[in-house]
């Protein structure tokens, strides 16, 4: 396959965003979203946010989410946290999947982030994409467009210096409150898109593999 040519310190800020959150604890929730009733503590999970490729070695990247349960009506809920609903990676990965497929294929957006040394499968990129997520802030570095979240969630371990522990809350703040965000119900035409896309790439690969059939065409 060929290389990518990915700026040095682009690697750098993308792992360095998604690093810093090694070990972060969110452990705030002001009510229960179901009644609004008092929470009480319930025990912490630990959570896998991203996977980095650090020299050839996939490196789980955890946080900690402490559980509540309402007072109430009984509902077990999370604190607030770095992940959209029902998603079980880290909002800047997701962010940085649909940025990057909104572009390319799925299989070249895997192998982008893959050389960004970010592990991220093509299938699940391409079940990002059939589900709705609110619209995502991003900015154009070296070429490249990058979510905000991952530019912020860079610049806030910057700040901090080597060694120096972020707070929950501001991850959360870096990231844009993600698991706030409350989705309509997805389309049912999303198949048939998926399914466009999944002939698109087909024919990109045939023709990779084929190019003198390329040639002859035109």
């Amino acid at each position: 396959m060929k290389k990518h040519r990915i700026s040095p310190f682009l690697i750098d800020i993308v792992q360095s965003a998604l690093l810093s959150c090694e070990g972060v604890v969110f452990d705030s929730r002001d009510a229960c979203p179901v009644c609004g009733g008092n929470l009480s503590g319930y025990d912490t999970k630990k959570k896998q946010f991203a996977v980095v490729i650090e020299k050839d070695t996939p490196h789980p990247v955890n946080v900690f989410v402490k559980r509540f349960t309402c007072r109430a009506c009984h509902t077990l809920c999370f604190a607030d946290e770095p992940f959209y609903p029902d998603t079980r990676t880290g909002s800047p990965v997701v962010d940085l999947s649909l940025t990057l497929s909104a572009r390319m294929p799925f299989h070249r957006s895997a192998a982008f982030m893959d050389h960004l040394g970010i592990r991220v499968d093509r299938g699940t990129i391409r079940n990002y994409t059939l589900r709705k997520f609110p619209e995502i802030p991003t900015t154009d570095l070296f070429g490249i467009l990058l979510p905000i979240s991952i530019i912020s969630l860079s610049e806030l371990s910057f700040r901090s210096g080597e060694g120096s522990r972020i707070e929950g809350a501001e991850v959360l703040a870096a990231c844009g409150f993600p698991s706030a965000y409350r989705a309509a119900p997805d389309r049912l035409l999303l198949k048939k898109e998926g399914s466009e896309r999944e002939n698109e790439e087909d024919k990109e690969k045939w023709q990779a593999h084929h190019p003198e059939n390329d040639s002859n065409s035109q």
